[in-house]
């Protein structure tokens, strides 16, 4: 593979392990688990990129960041509840690329793939397909935004918007700022942490160059992510003014105690990341194992509470299709 002309960010991409042998012999786990991982990542392909992989215990099954990216045979299983789409963004899809669910602002799909698919996953079935048109195929979007002025917010998320290399984001993010009554601009993005690298003063400089706001709302679940790498990236976007936000998704066997969950808000903050929103998980098909009942995710974050100042909880919340918002799993 020709690799010239290629940056640290992208190589360390390409790179990343997609065939399940490789992640089970790197972590020295038991080879039994190859055929059961190798039939799940047939119907939704492991990804995940090395550097991950280093901050995870050898010989560990349940290491909490395995966890979140080894196929297992259990995906394959009929649960009842679950499916393809569970929050009826089909509905909200007026545009190819473009999601508007909520008032006030809108999600462009801006990339079909991440840095690391995550097994509980609420998009691992997005027809990525017909929604991410390439540079060309934006503009549809872009005047679906223009013509309604209600819109003061444009959130690029995908897959994840920062495997779109530099360029083709600025291109993008200078069309959204040509939008006057667009005040903001969000990413929701995982490769901060999985691939801090991507995070380089040129990447800021971009996303940094407009008259735009810029939000930028990481993902992660356990404070075993965030190593020394990941706290430098953080603090590059910080020192440009980037606001930085977490969210997390509640997950059985990899974060679903109450130490867990402090050690996390603790260390974001000390990473100088805001938790935001602790999600329970979306019940797309194949994540059936990740779920846990809400009575236990009220315990949880209500325990957060007797540990944590109010400014270190993030919130509790679920997505309904249909609803205005996304909902806090107190009132349901």
């Amino acid at each position: 593979m020709n690799l010239h002309n290629k940056t640290a960010w992208q190589i360390a991409l390409i790179n990343a392990v997609t065939d399940p042998e490789e992640l089970i012999n790197l972590l020295e786990l038991d080879k039994n688990l190859l055929d059961a991982a190798r039939q799940a990542a047939s119907h939704f392909m492991l990804k995940v990129p090395k550097s991950f992989i280093n901050r995870m215990q050898k010989q560990n099954i349940h290491d909490p960041l395995l966890r979140q990216v080894l196929p297992l045979g259990i995906e394959l299983q009929t649960s009842n509840g679950y499916s393809a789409d569970p929050l009826q963004e089909s509905s909200y899809n007026p545009v190819p690329g473009l999601l508007h669910k909520y008032h006030g602002r809108v999600l462009l799909t801006l990339a079909g793939v991440c840095a690391i698919n995550c097994r509980y996953c609420f998009r691992r079935e997005f027809p990525y397909k017909k929604n991410t048109p390439g540079l060309n195929g934006w503009q549809q979007a872009l005047d679906y935004v223009a013509q309604d002025s209600t819109i003061n917010e444009v959130i690029l998320s995908g897959g994840d918007p920062l495997v779109v290399h530099d360029g083709i984001l600025q291109t993008i993010i200078d069309k959204i700022a040509d939008i006057p009554h667009v005040t903001r601009l969000r990413f929701h993005s995982r490769l901060p942490v999985v691939l801090p690298e991507r995070i380089t003063q040129e990447f800021v400089d971009v996303i940094t160059s407009t008259r735009l706001k810029t939000v930028m709302v990481i993902h992660c679940n356990h404070a075993q992510e965030i190593n020394d790498e990941v706290k430098l990236a953080i603090r590059m976007m910080q020192d440009a003014n980037v606001l930085m936000l977490n969210q997390s998704v509640l997950l059985k066997g990899v974060n679903d105690n109450v130490d867990t969950l402090v050690a996390l808000s603790e260390a974001l903050f000390a990473a100088n990341v805001q938790p935001y929103y602790l999600h329970v998980l979306d019940k797309v098909r194949g994540t059936a194992h990740f779920d846990l009942p809400r009575e236990t995710a009220r315990e949880l974050h209500s325990a957060m509470t007797g540990r944590l100042p109010g400014y270190l909880v993030p919130k509790l919340v679920c997505e309904q299709p249909g609803k205005p918002s996304k909902s806090s799993v107190y009132s349901g």
